[in-house]
């Protein structure tokens, strides 16, 4: 008799040891990409929420929403729903944040140059172009936080190439400072929105606090594979929420989320849109 791992191709039995060992995982689609949401959850109609923020809670048939399906449930896994995402399958993905780790993604020979000058020694993983290096800690996540480099830790995917060599180092701050000082500039097309001008009580203890949510709310566009529009506005949205009240947001900062949108596609016009109606909604 066939066992159903067998039908499920050699990526689930890669996927189930990696589990078993507290590593939650999830299935890539061919190019890297996780697979898209179930039918009742296309286009983000079930406004992506309930499964955005904690890995292992999908309760949709397959796998939805990118790394939050990431889990490390056999019955999930090998369950019918994710059968076909299986089969289909081309690697292996997993939620470092999940698995307590972070993530240096480095694309090419001079960002591995560049590790190995300034970042302390861990474990590495070699990848199609370039290495992956493992610190112990997790961080906020952010992609090109300089040329070839991507850190990838909480509500974030790699794929898994292995266990690597050498000995996983502790999160260092130089890497934890990735996301917030070395972010690569970024140069949109010229667009006039307007900036809340506060007067409400100002809930950031530290500038790191607004800056990671900007790198977040940049890394949650870039991430979109489908319904961008929903995703740019409800981003816009978020950030508003958060710190639209208190004056911190600035010129710069709508610039930085309107050239992410503008990569993603969206025009200027769109963008100026989907900010102003955020303003509206939310009475700012």
């Amino acid at each position: 008799m066939t066992h159903p791992t067998e039908i499920r191709g050699e990526h689930l039995l890669a996927a189930l040891p990696l589990a078993a060992a507290g590593v939650p995982v999830l299935p890539l689609r061919p190019g890297k990409m996780p697979p898209g949401n179930c039918r009742d959850c296309t286009g983000n109609a079930c406004g992506g929420r309930p499964n955005m923020k904690t890995p292992g809670h999908c309760t949709c048939p397959a796998p939805c929403h990118g790394w939050a399906a990431a889990t490390t449930d056999p019955d999930v896994l090998t369950g019918p729903g994710w059968a076909r995402a299986w089969r289909e399958a081309a690697a292996v993905a997993y939620h470092p944040g999940g698995a307590g780790v972070t993530v240096v993604d480095l694309d090419n020979t001079q960002a591995i140059v560049w590790a190995r000058e300034t970042l302390p020694a861990t474990r590495t993983v070699p990848t199609t172009r370039g290495e992956h290096w493992l610190y112990r800690g997790v961080m906020p996540s952010a992609n090109a936080v300089r040329s070839g480099v991507d850190v990838k830790s909480s509500m974030s995917y790699a794929r898994w190439l292995g266990t690597g060599t050498g000995t996983m180092a502790g999160l260092p701050d130089v890497v934890r400072a990735l996301v917030v000082r070395e972010a690569a500039p970024v140069r949109p097309a010229s667009v006039t929105a307007p900036v809340p001008g506060g007067g409400g009580r100002c809930p950031h203890r530290t500038r790191t606090f607004l800056e990671r949510g900007i790198a977040m709310a940049e890394q949650r566009i870039a991430e979109a594979t489908a319904a961008v529009h929903a995703t740019v506005f409800g981003t816009f949205l978020a950030v508003l929420s958060t710190h639209g009240r208190c004056g911190c947001l600035t010129t710069a900062h709508t610039e930085r989320l309107f050239a992410v949108a503008q990569a993603k596609g969206e025009s200027p016009r769109h963008c100026a849109d989907a900010w102003a109606n955020a303003l509206t909604r939310l009475g700012l």
